[in-house]
Order: C-alpha cells, then sequence, then structure tokens
C-alpha cells in the first residue's frame, strides 16, 4: 500500500509541478528504481548478486535511455517490466541485502507509475481521445 500511495505522490507532485513535462523526468526515475537492487547487494556484501544486480540495472538504464531519445511509451512499459521483476526477483536473483519487504513496495510503485505514464502520455497526445472516436464511430454504423 505504502508503494502505491508514494508512487502517486510523487507523480502527481511531477505532474502538478510541471516537471514531468520534461521528458527525462520517467526515464530518470526508472534509473533511481533499477539501481536499489545494486545498493541492496552492496549492503549484503554479495559479490554475485551485485554482479547480476549491475548487468540487469544496465537493462534498464538502456530502457530508460531509448526511452528518453525515442519514445517514453518504451519507459513506460520497463517500468512495467520493472514491477514484474519484482515478483520473481527473489526466484531469480538471490541478493542478501534486499529487505523482505521491498520486493512488493518496489513492484507497487513501479507499477503504478508505469500506468500513470502510459495514461499521461495517452491523454497528451490524443491517444485515448482518438480510440475513443473510433469506437464511437463503429457503433454508430
Amino acid at each position: 500500500m505504502i508503494g502505491i500511495v508514494l508512487a502517486a505522490v510523487v507523480c502527481t507532485f511531477g505532474l502538478l509541478t510541471g516537471f514531468d513535462r520534461e521528458r527525462v523526468f520517467y526515464p530518470t526515475m526508472l534509473i533511481v528504481i533499477a539501481t536499489y537492487y545494486i545498493l541492496f547487494a552492496a549492503m549484503g556484501s554479495s559479490m554475485p548478486a551485485l554482479t547480476i544486480q549491475s548487468l540487469v540495472a544496465g537493462v534498464f538504464v538502456t530502457l530508460a535511455v531509448v526511452g528518453f531519445r525515442k519514445n517514453l511509451w518504451l519507459t513506460a512499459a520497463a517500468l512495467g517490466v520493472h514491477a514484474v521483476f519484482d515478483f520473481f526477483h527473489h526466484r531469480l536473483v538471490e541478493n542478501p541485502g534486499v529487505p523482505v519487504w521491498w520486493p512488493g513496495f518496489c513492484l507497487s510503485f513501479d507499477g503504478l507509475a508505469g500506468i500513470f505514464l502510459a495514461v499521461l502520455l495517452g491523454t497528451r497526445s490524443g491517444f485515448y481521445a482518438e480510440r475513443l472516436r473510433s469506437v464511437k464511430w463503429r457503433t454508430h454504423t
């Protein structure tokens, strides 16, 4: 629940302040999110976990950069993929520094942030309005 509330607060803050109008806001959020597992590996003094978490974080950092440069929809999708990664993290990586509550917290934060960004992108681009007009047109013919 805390992850959902915090994601709502951070995303709403970005919306109200206009920070999210800068393309870099959500990609930077993704980069920060991806690096926490590296911190936990260092705290757990696990070199194997540090190596694996660094490689995984590198993938998400790459997705953040490509999303920033090419299409923010990729960043929204990457936030969603990171939420799925959080769900399976304990099965994929043995990282003794990860607090037991972290994957659930991060899953809810990442998931809501990804959904928030997708809704924002769809609303600002007119994507959803166009789909709605298309559905209305089909139902009247």
